[in-house]
């Protein structure tokens, strides 16, 4: 099954937003130097880089403008719509249904952001977690997003600067009820999974020096969000942009964290003698089916069945046999100064 990666980045933050502050060529000129193909553009309540004529293609990096709708909780990342919705930031009793419904309305597709955002008490870092799952049509949820994680982190002060010189080091992954909701919701339905990055360059002072948090080039390292297309993009803009939003609303896509090492070459394939599918497709089982998984560089992989562990090995790939429907993912530990870290995850294939 030929498929072409592309590797992209979703939700940060530029000089756009209130609480941005990097111009959208420096942002750019970062993912050039980081082997970025496209980025995903979430200032809030704002499509002002695309007004200033900045979405396309900007020499080899793809921008896609969104926007990030963001009353005091159910933050929600929006793309393919041409209206800004703007809420009050302080607006607790915003009822995020309205909003995915427009952003429906308009054509567009929609992720609830950073699910299970905790904040940090210690340096007064505001929890934004959705809290409204009564909602229903988006398309989709963060599962790992990297703002959550690393904030996990600072609980005292030396722990802060170990997290803010060695991030990749304390990531510890999506969180558990993360996923558990995530793969309960897709016991029912159909949620892809995306990673977010939801970085901002904030200025914060350490020890008497005011320093970025992160620095973009430092920060486009972290989470990524791979696309898998049946064919190369063709660089026509408008299309382009049409194609990697229809493969994200398919969830022909995977999460990867890629400061220690790529994740291109990961693959999951379901076939038998007549079909062979790969994340986000349905496969109707007649019998038996083979599921394999691929990955670049030997590591831990597990194969999730709606929830619980189905499979497991270390090694870079893995075959098995699957007789019963169900929802198979797959998740990927990379051994790293002996300590296996979370790598890839991957959005399901659907077993019916």
């Amino acid at each position: 099954m030929k498929l072409y990666d592309y590797t992209g980045v979703i939700h940060f933050h530029s000089s756009y937003s209130f609480d941005g502050r990097v111009s959208i060529e420096e942002i750019i000129k970062a993912a050039g130097e980081n082997g970025i193909d496209f980025l995903m553009l979430t200032d809030h309540s704002t499509l002002g880089a695309r007004k200033d004529g900045l979405e396309g293609w900007n020499g080899g990096i793809l921008l896609v403008v969104g926007q990030e709708i963001s009353p005091r909780f159910n933050h929600y990342l929006a793309f393919g719509i041409d209206e800004e919705l703007i809420v009050d930031e302080n607006d607790i009793e915003y009822k995020p249904q309205d909003f995915i419904d427009r952003v429906n309305v308009l054509g567009g597709v929609g992720f609830i952001a950073h699910p299970d955002h905790a904040g940090t008490e210690k340096f007064h870092v505001k929890h934004f977690p959705w809290r409204d799952w009564s909602a229903s049509g988006y398309t989709g949820m963060g599962i790992w997003d990297f703002m959550t994680d690393w904030q996990s982190a600072l609980k005292t002060l030396p722990g802060a600067l170990v997290a803010y010189l060695f991030p990749a080091y304390v990531l510890k992954g999506p969180r558990d009820i993360t996923l558990e909701r995530w793969d309960h919701l897709n016991k029912e339905g159909r949620v892809v999974g995306i990673g977010e990055l939801d970085n901002h360059d904030t200025p914060r002072k350490i020890l008497g020096m005011t320093v970025g948090i992160f620095p973009f080039k430092k920060a486009l390292r972290f989470i990524r969000t791979h696309l898998l297309l049946d064919a190369p993009l063709k660089g026509e803009a408008e299309e382009d942009m049409n194609t990697l939003l229809k493969t994200l609303k398919n969830g022909r896509a995977y999460i990867a964290m890629e400061y220690f090492h790529d994740a291109k070459g990961f693959s999951v394939s379901l076939s038998d003698l007549n079909r062979e599918v790969t994340m986000g497709d349905e496969f109707s089982l007649k019998g038996e089916a083979s599921l394999g998984v691929k990955i670049p560089e030997r590591g831990k992989i597990r194969i999730i069945q709606d929830g619980g562990v189905f499979a497991e090995t270390i090694d870079k790939d893995i075959t098995c046999k699957i007789s019963r429907k169900g929802v198979y993912r797959a998740e990927v530990y990379l051994k790293v100064r002996g300590q296996y870290r979370p790598w890839i995850f991957s959005n399901p294939v659907y077993v019916r």
